[in-house]
């Protein structure tokens, strides 16, 4: 599912492909790259029964290129009021078990 640097970061709705049309999901600011993300009720129909899986979708978030001089003097100033940030607003790499918890949710 490929979002917006500005979608990811600030939140928003995407449309969503499915199998039986396209339907609205809210991604929550603060999105990072690969995140998964489950769209109840809208995957595969079940051979054995009229149960309905789920939609699994992965987040790619999409870095801007050809920038106007006026993108890139806005990139730059969030990048100057950036420095300096508590690392607690920042992502940071995931250890192990965060990721093995993660895949079970």
């Amino acid at each position: 599912l490929p979002i917006s640097f500005a979608t990811a970061a600030l939140g928003g709705e995407v449309e969503v492909p499915t199998l039986g049309g396209k339907v609205k999901l809210n991604i929550p600011a603060g999105t990072q790259n690969g995140k998964k993300m489950r769209v109840k009720g809208k995957g595969v129909k079940s051979v054995r029964s009229n149960l309905v899986g789920d939609l699994y979708c992965h987040v790619v978030v999409e870095t801007p290129i050809n920038l106007t001089d006026r993108q890139k003097e806005l990139l730059a100033e969030f990048e100057t009021i950036s420095t300096g940030l508590d690392r607690s607003q920042t992502p940071r790499q995931k250890s192990f078990w965060e990721r093995l918890k993660e895949a079970f949710d």
